[in-house]
């Protein structure tokens, strides 16, 4: 007998236990023929995740490789992640997540009937990452600590976090961080049949108190100062295609997750499923969080200066708008797509002030039925003054591309736009930034007298050595370089640069043709550029289809341009296209 079984569009997913019941002479048997699994299918018309296209059912299915983008917007740098989502066992972990979450929005499971709806499933996983009590994937370190725990930029993929959870009792995995979390949930909705791609926001802002506006506060050295608002130098989040059907929809688009838990005011939490389009339009009645989503995008900066008084005054500077750049990987390639357009109107265009006036009313209530004009003047007067309204612009300019060990070579040039002489005194500060805006350690500071003739343009070269930033730098490699005019000399001009240190790099060649089921070697070599020893240096190889395990190597202490060679055999067990991975810890990273 051959028995076919045909999963309608709406059937749950799942692992399903198919019987069969033989009755025979007044006797009825049970026997297990075996169980299957049903998935979400973008191949299939009439299902809510349906994606026509073939090339993007590839990418944002199929392909287990994928590239985190981070840096600041100025210098985008990027780092491979394997999804993993088609390994052994990753699918029951998948649906042990669901077991676990399930009663995050409907209380009991004993039906399954939410597990047939793509938003419900992707609410339970975006609240499961690390929004959830006890049993969430990971956790992020609180205050940069993660000493009892995995440092969050070592992880090279999703495999080894979910298998550390589901053998750990479903405890929660130390330490991630939102790119981490992200592409974790991407590999799960990709496991689960829901095409998944991962977003990076540059200039995310994370405001508690406005939600339409961010804070940022320096003193007169040009320090900047911890304040409630963050504004994070890049964000990661995900995105997934499927139609609402709670919204009407009858075609798929993609839907905004964001599993990191971020303050809002009312605690912290995850954010989605919102409409991406609802929030490029401002229609935030619509959906889930749609406010804290639109503002995400869309929020103004102001930057203050805190004297010894504690007052506070509004310095000229030209800020850049938060969310200046979207991104993600593009169809097939390496190099990645800007979407910035499918979140926001182009800045000033007429399509964009409509949507903010709508978002505006929304946000707040008290302004329901202001005027555009009204609403225009409240901005104004929360912005900064630009630069040119001072008479002089400013920019810091880098001359090199520095990497761990090198000194960081800028520009700093000045021009007068007035018809006269300006003398003005400048405090120059560097310090190092997380990537998640909070300021540390204040290594360098300098003050400078300036001089500048009628329309007269100056370039000041200026240096901050590796044996400045070095001791500072760790996990950390962004440093913000800050020049600010000294209160006393009248405006107060502000200009500054965040800076990405760029990692040496990890060099992965293969030495035999990869073949199934055959030994196969590989060479990974390393050059410590460093003038100082490089301590507790750690190699993590890892593959999807070539380890069934990350493989640590140890190679202890690397003199001063020490080349470190080591050779890898690993055996690939799977047919595919596969990436080694190999990534170096040390004490200083």
């Amino acid at each position: 007998i051959n028995i076919s079984v045909f999963p309608p569009s709406n059937a749950c997913i799942g692992r399903y236990i198919l019987n069969m019941q033989i009755t025979s002479c007044g006797h009825t048997y049970q026997r297990c023929l075996g169980d299957f699994y049903v998935l979400f299918n973008p191949w299939c018309a009439d299902d809510p995740v349906y994606m026509d296209n073939q090339a993007h059912r590839e990418e944002y299915v199929l392909n287990e490789h994928g590239i985190l983008y981070e840096g600041v917007y100025k210098h985008i740098t990027c780092r491979p992640w394997h999804f993993g989502q088609f390994e052994d066992g990753i699918l029951d972990i998948c649906l042990k997540i669901l077991d676990m979450g399930a009663s995050y929005h409907h209380g009991s499971d004993r039906d399954h009937c939410w597990r047939n709806d793509p938003v419900h499933v992707s609410m339970v996983v975006n609240h499961m990452i690390s929004s959830h009590t006890t049993n969430s994937i990971m956790k992020i370190p609180e205050n940069n600590d993660y000493l009892k725990g995995t440092k969050p930029f070592s992880w090279n993929g999703s495999v080894p976090i979910l298998q550390q959870w589901y053998s750990g009792r479903c405890r929660p995995v130390r330490y991630g961080y939102c790119g981490s979390l992200a592409s974790v949930m991407c590999t799960v909705m990709r496991c689960l049949g829901i095409p998944s791609r991962v977003v990076t926001n540059f200039c995310f802002p994370c405001s508690i108190e406005n939600p339409l506006g961010i804070n940022e506060i320096f003193d007169c050295t040009g320090k900047n100062l911890c304040g409630k608002d963050k504004l994070w130098r890049y964000h990661c989040w995900n995105e997934s295609w499927m139609a609402r059907r709670d919204l009407n929809q009858c075609c798929g688009d993609w839907q905004c997750l964001d599993p990191t838990p971020l303050e809002t005011g009312r605690g912290s939490a995850c954010s989605g499923p919102t409409w991406v389009r609802s929030i490029r339009e401002g229609e935030l009645d619509l959906d889930y969080d749609g406010h804290h989503m639109f503002s995400r995008v869309n929020s103004n900066y102001v930057g203050w200066l805190s004297q010894n008084n504690a007052k506070k005054t509004k310095f000229f500077c030209d800020p850049w708008p938060c969310a200046q750049r979207l991104i993600t990987k593009s169809v097939g390639s390496e190099q990645f797509e800007d979407i910035t357009g499918a979140y926001k109107y182009e800045l000033g265009s007429m399509k964009n002030k409509e949507a903010y006036y709508r978002a505006y009313r929304r946000i707040h209530p008290g302004y329901c039925n202001a005027s555009n004009c009204h609403i225009d003047r409240e901005l104004s007067a929360l912005k900064n003054p630009f630069l040119s309204d001072s008479g002089i612009n400013m920019r810091l300019k880098m001359a090199n591309c520095p990497m761990y060990g090198e000194d960081v070579q800028l520009h700093w040039l000045l021009e007068n736009l007035r018809s006269e002489n300006k003398n003005l005194k400048f405090n120059l500060c560097a310090q190092i930034i997380t990537y998640s805006g909070c300021p540390m350690d204040q290594f360098w500071k300098d003050s400078v007298n300036v001089t500048l003739g009628p329309r007269e343009v100056k370039n000041i070269p200026l240096c901050v050595s590796y044996s400045q930033y070095g001791p500072y730098l760790c996990d950390h490699n962004i440093i913000k370089v800050v020049a600010v005019s000294d209160p006393e000399c009248g405006e107060v001009l502000m200009v500054s640069r965040d800076i990405v240190i760029n990692r040496p790099p990890v060099i992965v060649k293969l030495l035999s043709q990869p073949r199934l089921k055959v030994p196969c070697t590989a060479e990974i070599s390393f050059c410590n550029p460093l003038q100082e020893d490089m301590k507790n240096c750690v190699m993590t190889l890892e593959g999807c289809g070539l380890f069934k395990e990350p493989m640590t190597i140890d190679l202890g202490t690397l003199a001063s341009n020490q080349q470190a060679r080591t050779v890898v055999e690993f055996t690939p067990y799977r047919l595919g296209s596969h990436r080694l991975l190999a990534n170096l810890g040390c004490h200083k990273f």
